[in-house]
């Protein structure tokens, strides 16, 4: 679904999107340019408060059909980076277990997540985005939403939308339903000048990114266009682990020891990392949205992206699946047949559905990288048979 249809029903609706990621900025940029009315809030102070994550691959059907639908392309032609979908799978002693994989076509081209956000919001109109908009509470009726920010400050809306991710807190006001922790924690650094401080891994990345397979445990590490690298770590922990391991996240020496014992026997290359990177460390302990959700259809509250249906990243699909429901829900909306309670269940419906899908194959993928199986599984996986992935309990009983 591409395409976006020119007179709406919102036409002279107030639309407000808690959160300036990339779904709820490709939702308000859909929306805008068939003349509704958004305003979008975020809590970061300002476009360049904090630093930004790591590259994210676009996929065709999704990310992109939203950037096309958006009339994007011609600038992500220009922002994108050819070459750094190449992936090099080593082993804990930084041996080669899979040779450098790059993708033979452009279906998966890869932007880094700052260079994404800057082209959603520079196509957005002035004044689009509220910064330092901490969303506090909001009052619902049939007709209205009203939304108390913690400054004091109030806007009212006829459509709220949350796009606030995987700590939501307009999710509450849809569901009472919660993510569930996947068994996995990943924590999460990043070295400003990686060809300045540890040239023999800027070597070892060559453009692309490294994941690091061995007992149980995952290490990925992505250069970025300006040089620096995000690296995630990913063990298998309690679901409380990050606040009841004792670690001080922003004390270099205790999480390098912390390393040193967790991925105990590993190359001091890797140690390198912790050594040069920036502060604090963030812990991420991994959640997945229940595959069976679902609650009834509100007339003008609803959500998309991670608020909606968080998963773990290791099938790299969240960007997309929240860009595609920005296109899906922006469709509904902008069908001028179409009311707006009607228009919210039926964009959650597809979105339920879909995001069900992709979330089950993401905790498959999720538990093979932490498992014994991980080097014959991708072996495997990246030889060409893909349905190695629907076949995977058949395969842990053959490896």
């Amino acid at each position: 679904m591409t395409q976006i249809h020119k007179q709406s029903s919102i036409q002279d609706k107030q639309i407000a999107i808690i959160g300036a990621g990339p779904g709820g900025l490709t939702l308000a940029r859909l929306l805008q340019m068939h003349g509704a009315k958004v305003k979008v809030f975020e809590r970061d102070a300002n476009q360049f408060a904090r630093v930004q994550g790591a590259t994210l691959n676009l996929n065709e059907g999704s990310g992109l059909s939203a950037l096309r639908a958006a009339g994007l392309m011609e600038v992500f032609e220009q922002a994108y980076r050819p070459g750094a979908d190449k992936m090099l799978f080593v082993d804990a002693q930084a041996a080669v277990i899979i040779d450098e994989l790059e993708t033979e076509s452009s279906d998966r081209p890869e932007i880094d997540r700052g260079p994404l956000r800057d082209m959603l919001l520079a196509a957005l109109a002035e004044d689009t985005v509220v910064w330092d908009a901490r969303f506090s509470s909001l009052q619902r009726s049939e007709d209205s939403v009203e939304i108390v920010f913690e400054n004091g400050d109030k806007f009212t809306a006829d459509l709220l939308v949350a796009a606030d991710g995987a700590n939501s807190k307009v999710r509450p006001y849809i569901t009472s339903l919660k993510p569930e922790y996947s068994g996995v924690t990943v924590l999460e650094g990043s070295v400003a000048d990686i060809q300045g401080t540890i040239p023999e891994l800027y070597e070892l990345l060559d453009g692309g990114k490294i994941c690091v397979l061995d007992d149980e445990k995952t290490l990925f590490i992505v250069l970025k266009g300006d040089g620096s690298v995000a690296f995630y770590t990913g063990h298998k922990a309690d679901q409380h682990w990050c606040t009841q391991c004792g670690i001080d996240f922003s004390d270099r020496e205790q999480v390098l020891t912390w390393f040193r014992q967790e991925f105990k026997g590993w190359s001091d290359i890797w140690a390198e990392l912790f050594r040069h990177a920036m502060l604090p460390f963030i812990p991420r302990p991994q959640f997945c949205a229940p595959l069976d959700q679902s609650w009834p259809s509100l007339s003008n509250l609803t959500m998309l992206g991670d608020a909606a249906h968080v998963m773990p990243p290791y099938a790299g699909e969240g960007v997309n699946m929240a860009m595609q429901d920005a296109l899906v829900l922006a469709n509904q909306l902008l069908d001028p047949a179409t009311d707006m309670r009607t228009a919210i269940a039926a964009y959650e419906a597809e979105m339920r559905e879909r995001n069900a899908q992709t979330a089950a194959e993401t905790l498959k993928f999720t538990e093979i990288f932490h498992s014994y199986e991980a080097v014959p599984f991708f072996r495997e996986f990246f030889s060409g048979n893909q349905d190695v992935l629907l076949q995977k309990d058949s395969y842990r009983e053959a490896a």
